[in-house]
């Protein structure tokens, strides 16, 4: 399978929104079913220059899918500018497929090598054991447990704050 990272597009908005809300999705991330297209829209209208987004695409039927995104924020403060956050998803029919690989590898090239971050991290649900390894996979350790940090299938979830230091 043949996947293309690129920047986001305007264009992007409605598969974006299909993707974040989907069964398979939303449970790993902080979205939620009921996520209207007009939510996703002004998220995305408001990124700023902190704000790094990039989309993975295949080809289906000869049509370009998007199947999955990576965004990493800057930290606008003067004293952690070397510092960014970042979060990932991937369509429930394409994760395990190498997209997030592609994903993760992308962006910590911007990171490393264009915006010069020190030190990158990224919150992830403790039962995720699949990101977890991904994510280990790219030097990123698990540095504290928050308990009871997020609502997940009516219940309070665990979250892993897992960071990635540069030498």
């Amino acid at each position: 399978m043949d996947i293309r990272i690129r920047p986001l597009r305007k264009e992007d908005h409605t598969a974006l929104n299909e993707i974040h809300s989907m069964e398979g999705v939303f449970e790993t991330t902080l979205g939620l079913p009921s996520e209207r297209l007009e939510t996703s829209e002004k998220f995305f209208g408001s990124l700023d220059d902190n704000a790094h987004m990039l989309v993975a695409e295949v080809d289906r039927d000869g049509t370009a899918r998007v199947v999955g995104s990576i965004g990493l924020v800057v930290d606008a403060r003067a004293r952690k500018r070397h510092v960014g956050y970042l979060g990932i998803m991937v369509h429930r029919d394409y994760q395990r497929c190498g997209v997030g690989r592609k994903l993760m590898a992308a962006i910590l090239d911007l990171a490393d090598n264009w915006l010069m971050l020190k030190r990158v991290y990224l919150d992830v649900f403790v039962d995720n054991f699949h990101a977890v390894k991904l994510y280990e996979s790219f030097g990123f350790e698990i540095e504290g447990k928050l308990r009871a940090a997020s609502v997940k299938n009516g219940c309070y979830a665990d979250e892993y704050v897992m960071g990635r230091v540069r030498p």
